[in-house]
């Protein structure tokens, strides 16, 4: 019987402004990969917040899925989220990107009086119920933090988010490139990623030290 670990990737949709952040999401993917590991990928089946130019930062007049726009990074080898099952995975991971903050959850516009998506809010509760380890790139800690509270993560050194982080219950701690928070307790591992003037050098960094920390975790 293969000791493979198995990793879920959640996506919010192709692109820094709208969706997800493709080079925190394709490093995950690359360092599940080069640790030894397997993944699957996942994303809510709904429409996007909104849809940005991403050349003028413009909004564009038209309606796009988070689901099918997440396949353009899992080359169309995704399932919608209502199929998650916890059995099936020993860990999970949320890269960055605006969508996570707008398609996954409300914290762009609501800050901490955001709401989360009921899908992304019950494959948090169970990872976390079931003890196994959850992963969380650039912004993504904001939607772990609102979901679990009492937790403690960085999203690197941005005071106004790191102040809305707390508000919600959790702890903050800041960081630079590459380092992570591992809140052992509640087996939760952050990184700053591109909440950080970053290249792309530093995200790949920052995934492989995530999925590392992720296989620390396995070991205790």
């Amino acid at each position: 019987m293969s000791n493979t670990k198995k990793f879920a990737v959640i996506l919010s949709g192709s692109g820094v402004f709208d969706g997800a952040e493709i080079h925190e999401a394709t490093m995950t993917l690359y360092a599940i990969a080069k640790n030894g590991g397997e993944y699957e990928i996942f994303a809510p089946d709904i429409n996007q917040h909104h849809v940005i130019n991403h050349i003028t930062g413009e909004e564009m007049d038209e309606t796009r899925n988070v689901l099918i726009e997440s396949a353009r990074i899992a080359r169309g080898n995704i399932k919608p989220l209502n199929e998650f099952n916890e059995k099936d995975f020993d860990a999970i991971v949320f890269p960055g990107g605006f969508g996570v903050a707008k398609n996954l959850c409300s914290f762009a516009f609501d800050n901490i009086d955001c709401t989360v998506n009921p899908e992304v809010e019950k494959v948090i509760k169970e990872m976390a119920g079931a003890e196994k380890p959850i992963g969380a790139l650039c912004i993504s800690p904001v939607l772990i933090a609102r979901v679990l509270g009492n937790i403690t993560v960085t999203i690197g050194q941005d005071t106004g988010t790191a102040e809305g982080i707390e508000k919600m219950g959790a702890t903050h701690k800041n960081t630079d490139h590459g380092e992570v928070i591992i809140d052992e307790k509640n087996k939760i591992i952050t990184t700053p990623c591109y909440m950080l003037d970053a290249n792309i050098t530093q995200i790949a960094d920052g995934a492989d030290a995530v999925v590392k920390a992720i296989y620390k975790l396995f070991e205790v």
